[in-house]
C-alpha cells in the first residue's frame, strides 16, 4: 500500500490513503526526515510475522509444560 504525506498537523501526519481519502497517522510512525509530498510504502513482513508467531508459540508451550 502506498500513502502520500499531505501535511503535518500537531502530532499527526495527514496522509492520503487513496484518491480523496485521508487519515491521521501519528508522527511517531513516520520515518524521520519525511516531508510533505513523500510517498511511503506499507507492507506486510511475512517472515517477521512468522518468526514472532513461532516465538510466542514456543513461550506458551514452555509456560504450560
Amino acid at each position: 500500500m502506498k500513502i502520500i504525506i499531505d501535511r503535518f498537523e500537531g502530532d499527526f501526519a495527514v496522509v492520503e490513503i487513496s484518491a480523496g481519502d485521508f487519515a491521521n497517522m501519528p508522527k511517531t510512525l513516520v520515518p524521520s526526515g519525511t516531508k510533505e509530498g513523500d510517498v511511503l510504502s506499507i507492507e506486510i513482513d511475512k517472515g517477521e510475522t512468522e518468526r514472532r508467531k513461532k516465538e510466542i508459540d514456543d513461550l506458551m508451550n514452555n509456560l504450560f509444560k
